[in-house]
């Protein structure tokens, strides 16, 4: 587990109770990097969007760990949101309106959502502190924190 001021690295219950706990770090994080009022409302809005759609979607009715990777590059916080489960389209007991990631998207800078070689999905957010980022390639992970 790796978790500073400026990053994170952790596995979390999938379970509703880490929803809040993952938003208040994340938005710690952009905090710490002196993201805006309004920044800050987009990341724990898309962030809770993104780790509620795993604890409801990805492992059914069993247990599973959702892994929350997330650090500081520059001007830019690159968020890495991943677990084991059913992947995409896995989950046919759907309780949700289904918007959830497309809300997440649009307070985001940049978005991806892919299925995992070894099941389950990830999903990578971007979100530019200073507006000449806006638009710049989601980092890889191995490029962030480790």
């Amino acid at each position: 587990m790796l978790d500073t001021l400026e990053s994170l690295s952790t596995c979390y219950p999938a379970v509703a109770e880490s929803v809040p706990q993952v938003r208040h770090r994340l938005a710690a994080i952009a905090a710490s990097a002196g993201a805006s009022d309004e920044l800050l409302d987009r990341v724990r809005l898309a962030v809770s969007e993104v780790v509620t759609n795993a604890v409801e979607h990805a492992y059914r009715a069993r247990a599973g760990d959702i892994q929350v990777t997330a650090a500081m590059v520059g001007d830019r916080l690159s968020v890495l949101v991943a677990d084991d489960g059913c992947g995409l389209g896995g989950s046919h007991a759907s309780r949700g309106l289904g918007i959830g990631l497309a809300v997440a998207a649009q307070m985001s800078d940049d978005f991806t959502v892919a299925s995992r070689s070894s099941g389950g999905v990830e999903v990578r957010m971007g979100f530019a502190l200073s507006a000449a980022d806006i638009g710049c390639p989601p980092l890889r992970a191995s490029q962030i924190a480790r």
